[in-house]
Formats: C-alpha cells, structure tokens, sequence
C-alpha cells in the first residue's frame, strides 16, 4: 500500500531532521574531484575543462601541458564540427618531472589545477564569455614558450571512415571533398587563426537542397554554413612571437606557432579567446573578436568570481550522493577496485553533470556523439588514421533520438537553463520542416526526420543517394529511417515540461508544437484518401499506416511510439493555461486526442503485454519501443493501472529481453526504474555509470556512437533520477526503485516549482525536506 507522508506527525520530524542532515552542497562537490598523480601518455588521457560553451581536453604530456580547444558551432563547408587546434605549454625548467606531480579537476570551482616542483598551472574557462584562462604561477622564475599548434595549416582531403565526420559520410564519386585548411599567422604579439567558410563553392546545404528537390524554396532555407567564420586568439603576458615549428601528433601533421616569454618570471597568464559569428569579412568577424578581447580585460576583476559563482550555483542546484567512502587519497588515481561500484556511479553522475554544464550557453545543443570532448581518433578506433576533428555520425547532424537522451535529465537535476540551445535548434529549422510538408505533399505541418541535419533537412547519405526516380521525395529512402517522424513530439514534450516544471512561459514554442501536431493529422488523413474511401478505422481513429516505432519495427500499422507521443502531447497541450490556446485552438486540439487510438497490446504466451504496433512488417534495429509508453510517456509504470501488462513485455517480450543492456542509448535501466524493478534497475544502471575504459571515468563508448558518448551519460543520469524519483503530476513517488544496501543523499527537482532534498538510509527516508513545504502532501512513498 502507498503511504503518504503528510498524513502523521512524521511531516514535523523529517523537515525537523532536514534543516540538521542535509547542506546546501552535496557533501562538498570536491569529494569526487578526480585526481592523478602521473602525467598521461596522450590525448585519450585527458580530462575536460570546460564553461559556457567551450570545452577543453586538457592533459600533460613529456612535461608539456596540451589542451584541444573546442566551441559549439564550429561546423565547415562539409558540416563537420572542427575544433579551434591544440595548445602547447613548455617551461623551463620543467616543474613536472618529479614525483610531486598532481593533476586535478576541481568540479567545485570548475577548473584543472596541474602542480609540482614548485609551480602550479591553472586552466578555466570563462562561464560568461567564450575566454580561455592559463594561470602560472613558480617558486622561482621560469621561461614558458605556448605554441598554437594547427593541422588544418593546408588543405586536407578525407579517405575512407574518415567521411563519416561530416556530412557526406562516404566518398562521392565526382566529387572532391576537402576539409579547407585555416589560415593562422602572428597578429602583433598574438597568434590569431580563423577558418572561413568559402561562399565560391557548393557546401553540404547547397549539395542537400539540390538531392532533395527543394531549390525552388531555398531562399526561405536556414542556412546555417553560409558566411560562417570561427577562430580567435592566444596571446599572453610578457611574451612575444619567436616563429613557427613543424610537427607530427599521432598520426597528424601539424605546424605550430610560438609565443615565448621575454623574460623569466614567477607568474604570467596565457589567454585564448574564441569567436564564432556570421560575418561579411574577415575584419568584421575580427571585429567581434576584439570586442570579446575587451570586455574580458574590463571585466577581468570579476570574470573569475563571476564563473566560480556559477558552478558553486550549478552543484548547489542538485546532486546525487551514493554511499560516500572515506575521501580518496589525494596522492594517486582512482582506480576501480578503490572504490565500490554505487561510489562510482554516484561519482560518475556528477562527472557527466559537470561536462554538460561546459555547454549550457551554446548556440548549438550539446553533441550526443562527444560533445565538446573529443580526441585523436585512433584511440577509439585504431583504424581511423585522421585528425582529432573527427566523430562518427557527423557534426553538424543532430540523431534526434539520441539528443533527447542528453536533455532530458535536466529536468529533475534543475538545469532547465541549459536546454535553450535544443528548442532553439528546432524553432530555427520550423520552417525548413513546413517547406518539406508543403512541397512534397501540398499539406501543412512540420515534419521532422531522425537524421536531421542543423540546417533541418535529412542527412544526403540517409536520405538516399541511390533513390528510385519515382520514389516520394519527403521520405528518407532508408531502412531504419522510412516514417521515423515521431521523435520531434519528444522535443514538444520538453518544451511543454519546461512549464509545468518552472512555470516558463512557452507561448514562443506554441507554433512549434502544433506544426508538429498539424503534420500527423494532415498526413495520415491525406495517405487514408489515397488509400480508400474511409478516413478514419471503425472507432473514428486515425490509422498511422505505414508509421515505424522508433528506428527498429518498420512499416507498422498503429506505432506504438507514434500513439504515445500523440496521447501525451496533446493531453498536456490541452491542459495548458488559458493564455495558451484560443477556444478554437483548444477544440481542435481535443478533437484529435479523441481520435488517437489506443496503445497496442498483444497475448504471447499466455501474458498480456505491451506491443510495438498492431502489425509490423519486420524488425531493423535493436530498440524496444514497446517500452516507450513507460519512458518517456509514462502512460504505465508506478501507481498507474495494468503495470502488469509493461512488465510483462520487459520480461516476457523476446524482443526486449535480447535487447537489455547497458551501452550507449540502451534504456534497460530507465524502463526497469520507471516499472519499480529495482534489482534489473541497479545493475543496469550500475553497468551504465561505473568507470569506463578510459582514465578520465567518465568518456564513456563508443558503443554505438563516439567517445565520449553523451547519451551513454545521459540514459544514465535518467536511470538513477528515477530510481530515486519518479513524478506523475502532483504526485512525487519516492525511492521507487532505489537498492536498500545504497544509502544516498539527494536533491532534485520535480514538477511546479519543486525541489526535493532527502537522505536515504537502509532502504528508508531518514531525512525529507520539500519545497514548497505545501507539496510534501504530494510525496508518497
């Protein structure tokens, strides 16, 4: 039976216990700063640094400090996501050479502190400008050369796997394609490099819209590839350029140029500053760089406290603790077996937090396929011979699938904020998706893709380049990818969340979402006329024929994702406030969630079940939608009815049974925590968020994707939220799913406003603190 919380003298003693047991910040952040004692032996071992929108490998190497500089946005003419090069660090005498060495992520601060022989390097990033700081400071006076290392100093022409970074993602035969090289040279005492988007040659988006018969509507296109220019500059006190060198990492040539200090001295900063815009020319683009530069050095008193109170902010916000131990020993690495696998879960949640917090301003979302975080590629895949630019699945290529991964954590860690550069992604390519409904099939709505470039239009390789003349030019001549439209109603969700968690106001997503829901009802209604003289099935439903539930049953009638999305959506459009939606708007709205059909269900063996559809015509991919009605719909799980016929397909479905496990966008964890299967929730989870096979514990991958995988990290932070936490309206559902050998102290958010703070021990609440107090009546356990 459910016990309400409110209901005894219980209420006075937890809030009571709360103001005693729980702090502001989860039991010092630092706790699970990670730290290593031996320099690494190359950029598959480095650690990420990172703020606002700009993301740092940083490691040491041979002595020398190197970081890889990246920014969101920094898509070429081929669409794929360059990083802005490789900065080398080199004093003299080298400090870092004794046994006293010390690299460190301090999460509460939201640097890397590297130490040793007397000197200490501090590397941070402006939260609030896109700004890269390097602080030395020396016992005794010491010489620094920095080396702005670039291997886009010419022209460089893929081969092979190395395509699948951008967008083409194979050779074209007549077609040359070249990553173009940045130009870089000494700009008084800085070193300013920039890579220029060319307008004299065809890009990724000319070469799409011509494949995907939409010339006759490109001027109302976004483009986002046009007139793009990204770069900056290193410049740094007391020093002066000293010329270039020449060099090979790994497998990539490069040319660097040097800056060295005039003189010895005990303390001098190096800055990097970044710029990514639009521009005419390159002195207007240079233009906005100078500005950056300026109000940097205005600003540089506060820059530092400005940044260090956003962190301590972002980890006061939320956290999730498991099982502390003793603090780690400072003096070496945290290895697996020093700590139990709860500890690295909860230490790896917060990891992942902390690289998702380095793109919380971005004007692009953060990538699934390594965020702002990766490295030389051979590390990954020792086939792959290119330079550290590349990734698989592209750059510029937003897999909605797994994006939603990435975001939806957010909601209950309360980083809300952070989600902008995702709605922000689609309310841009709106129209594109109209234009695709309107051209191929004379209706209106917004129809969205799986594979959707950042310009809106399907991927040219998913789309088809072998297309039969004749076949319809709206859909992607893909099997995995035919009729996957669904998940842009997942992003609809969000956006509809994002009201009923912090009370936004969402009036500018409202066009949005009922583009998105005008293209399900036009369409299908249009594909029944071809069909027949009847729109509607026998009940007066919709027939979604052919739909697809998810990537994996193809050609289904009745999809199960399909009718999910369709149900939740317009139950929460529908449930909006008054200044949402005229009487019209709301009664056309209605209208349609009456003619949504019910969720499919099937008897296999006897058991009553979930189903991915009516009727499929066969199995492609590896998913189990038949599980979405449990995540992210949540239209069956804990406190719901028929919670038998879900778990049912979680343990009897052959389907879903081959398909549980634990690997990049695998949701095996998050549907056992929402149906309260805590022992196949902690050992999914487990496997999800212990250490990975790298040395920073949290690049995850590649699994299906690229290290490191972010929606690895993503279906991670869900699965544990909801092993501690479920909501379903008003209602807050308490350690649903939580192990009772885990003690843990938490705080998340939840639905109108609401923060929960808790200290779970031996399988009880111990401690409770709501607020608003007036929602503790919600809390049931």
């Amino acid at each position: 039976m459910k016990n309400t919380l409110y209901k005894t003298g219980l209420t006075v003693l937890l809030i009571l216990t709360a103001i005693f047991t729980l702090t502001a910040q989860n039991e010092k952040i630092s706790t699970y700063n990670v730290v290593w004692n031996t320099q690494s032996k190359n950029s598959s071992e480095s650690m990420p640094c990172g703020g606002g929108d700009v993301g740092l490998n940083v490691w040491v190497e041979n002595g020398d400090i190197l970081f890889y500089l990246s920014r969101s946005g920094t898509f070429d003419e081929n669409n794929a996501m360059l990083k802005l090069g490789r900065v080398r660090l080199t004093l003299s005498p080298n400090p870092f050479n004794g046994k006293d060495f010390s690299q460190a992520l301090q999460l509460e601060k939201g640097n890397v502190l590297i130490s040793g022989g007397g000197a200490t390097v501090r590397l941070w990033v402006d939260v609030f400008r896109p700004v890269v700081h390097v602080d030395v400071k020396s016992s005794k006076a010491i010489e620094a050369t920095a080396t702005y290392e670039s291997w886009r100093f010419e022209d460089f022409v893929p081969v092979a796997k190395e395509f699948r970074s951008n967008s083409f993602k194979s050779p074209r035969k007549n077609l040359e394609v070249k990553t173009r090289k940045d130009m870089v040279r000494f700009d008084g005492n800085e070193v300013l490099f920039y890579h220029q988007n060319r307008s004299d040659i065809e890009s990724v988006f000319d070469l799409t819209v011509r494949q995907q018969g939409l010339e006759s509507v490109k001027n109302q296109l976004h483009n986002p590839l046009a007139k793009l220019v990204f770069g900056g500059s290193m410049n740094g006190t007391g020093m002066k350029p000293v010329g270039t060198t020449e060099g090979k990492y790994i497998n990539t040539s490069f040319r660097g140029w040097q800056l060295k200090s005039v003189k010895p001295s005990r303390s001098f900063q190096l800055n990097v500053a970044l710029h990514v815009a639009k521009a005419e020319n390159i002195e207007s683009w240079k233009n906005g760089l100078t500005k950056i530069k300026a109000d940097a050095i205005n600003n540089a008193k506060t820059a530092e406290r400005k940044t260090l109170d956003w962190w301590k902010q972002y980890w006061e916000r939320s956290y999730i603790c498991i099982s502390l131990p003793q603090t780690p020993s400072q003096g070496g690495d945290l290895k697996k077996e020093q700590h139990s696998a709860a500890w690295q879960v909860g230490r790896n949640y917060q990891l992942f937090r902390y690289m998702l917090g380095c793109n919380a301003f971005g004007e692009y979302p953060t990538k699934f396929n390594g965020g702002l975080f990766t490295f030389d590629p051979v590390f990954t895949d020792s086939t792959m011979l290119g330079t550290p630019d590349h990734r698989n699945w592209g750059g510029g290529l937003m897999t909605a699938q797994n994006q939603r991964l990435v975001y939806y954590p957010m909601f209950k860690s309360g980083d809300l904020d952070m989600i902008k550069p995702q709605f922000d992604f689609y309310l841009r390519s709106q129209r594109t998706a109209e234009l695709r409904s309107e051209v191929y099939w004379k209706h209106k709505g917004a129809c969205f893709t799986e594979q959707i470039e950042n310009f809106g239009l399907p991927n040219m390789s998913e789309y088809g380049y072998k297309r039969p003349e004749d076949f319809d030019k709206g859909i992607e001549y893909n099997a995995w990818l035919e009729y996957s439209w669904e998940t842009s109603l997942e992003f609809c969700y969000m956006m509809l969340e994002t009201e009923r968690y912090e009370g936004r106001d969402i009036q500018q997503y409202i066009p949005f979402i009922e583009s998105c829901l005008t293209f399900f009802d036009e369409h299908y209604q249009m594909l029944a006329k071809q069909r027949g003289a009847k729109i509607w099935d026998a009940d007066g439903n919709y027939v979604f024929y052919p739909s697809s539930a998810a990537e994996t049953y193809k050609m289904t009638y009745n999809s199960t994702t399909y009718i999910s999305a369709l149900k939740v959506v317009l139950t929460r459009l529908t449930e909006l406030p008054k200044q949402y939606l005229s009487d019209e708007q709301r009664e056309k709205w209605t209208m349609m969630l009456k003619r949504i059909p019910p969720v499919p269900t099937r008897i296999l063996d006897g058991k009553k079940m979930l189903s991915p559809a009516e009727v499929w015509a066969r199995i492609q991919n590896t998913e189990t939608p038949q599980l979405y009605p449990v995540y992210p719909w949540g239209l069956y799980g804990i406190g719901k009815p028929d919670l038998d016929i879900a778990c049912n397909a979680y343990f009897y479905d052959p389907h879903c049974v081959k398909n549980h496990h634990h690997e990049s966008w695998a949701q095996a964890a998050i549907f056992a925590a929402r149906l309260g299967l805590t022992d196949e929730a902690k050992k999914y989870t487990v496997l999800k968020l212990q250490d990975g096979k790298l040395r920073f514990p949290a690049f995850w991958g590649p699994g299906h994707d690229w290290v490191p995988d972010h929606n690895w990290g993503g279906s991670g932070m869900i699965a544990l939220q909801e092993m501690l936490m479920q909501v379903d309206d008003r209602k807050i559902y308490l350690i649903p799913a939580w192990p009772k050998d885990w003690n843990a102290k938490f705080k998340l958010h939840a639905p109108y406003n609401t923060t929960v703070e808790a200290v779970v021990k031996n399988g009880k609440i111990e401690s409770l603190k709501v607020t608003p107090e007036s929602r503790l009546k919600d809390v049931v356990y």
